[in-house]
Formats: C-alpha cells, sequence, structure tokens
C-alpha cells in the first residue's frame, strides 16, 4: 500500500491573542499574514476552523508567508499564542505553540492536542 507523506508546511504562523476566557469559551483575535485585519474569534472551533482554511490556501510545500506582523500594544491580551502548524495529514496537524507572555513553547501533534494545552494554560 502507498502512502503519503508528510508535507511540510514551512511556517504557517498565526497569532491567537486571547482577551476574555470563561468556562472554556475564548474571545480574541485571529491574526495571519493572509488576513488584512484582525479576525473576531468567540470560540476554538472557530479558531480552528478559520485557521484550517487558512493553512488550505497556502498549498504546501510552496515558499512560505512572511512572518505575521506585531501586534499593536494598545491591543490587550490575558494570552497570546504563536502558533506554527509545521505539518499536516489528512485532519490533523504537527506544530509548535509558543506562550508569548512566558516564552515557553509546547509542541502538538494533533488539533486535540492544540486544543488542550490552550485550555490548560487559559484555564489555570
Amino acid at each position: 500500500m502507498i502512502h503519503r507523506k508528510l508535507i511540510p508546511c514551512r511556517t504557517m504562523e498565526a497569532i491567537l491573542v486571547v482577551s476574555e476566557y470563561y468556562d472554556g469559551v475564548v474571545h480574541g483575535t485571529l491574526r495571519h499574514p493572509r488576513l488584512d485585519n484582525p479576525v473576531l474569534i468567540h470560540s476554538l472551533s472557530q479558531f480552528f476552523l478559520i485557521l484550517d482554511s487558512l493553512l488550505d490556501l497556502e498549498g504546501c510545500p510552496d515558499s512560505p508567508l512572511p512572518l505575521v506582523r506585531p501586534i499593536p500594544e494598545e491591543e490587550s491580551a490575558i494570552a497570546t499564542f504563536q502558533i506554527q502548524v509545521l505539518f499536516r495529514e489528512h485532519s490533523t496537524w504537527q506544530g509548535r505553540m509558543v506562550w508569548k507572555e512566558t516564552e515557553q513553547e509546547a509542541s502538538f501533534r494533533s488539533v486535540l492536542e492544540l486544543m488542550q494545552l490552550l485550555d490548560e494554560i487559559l484555564g489555570a
């Protein structure tokens, strides 16, 4: 049986700026090089669906997009996450997440694992 190889996505970077988190519900903004302006996020599922659509536009393994523009200081945030999807296969992602306020980094092997990491940090 022939298996497709994991397709490297190079630097598919997005920034999730969380302004509120209550009872597992995230409010904030999503920043990505393909977006002219930040997109308001009202749930983690909305974040993942939008980011997945943006990653579909990348046509991996073409050349990577530039990094996300810096976040204006007037934007209030309880947490900021830099998320890099390094590989995608079928409906799963593998990559790394950096919690900018603490400079802590974690790797994830699936969207579910990324969701659990975000919830663990935000729910603490």
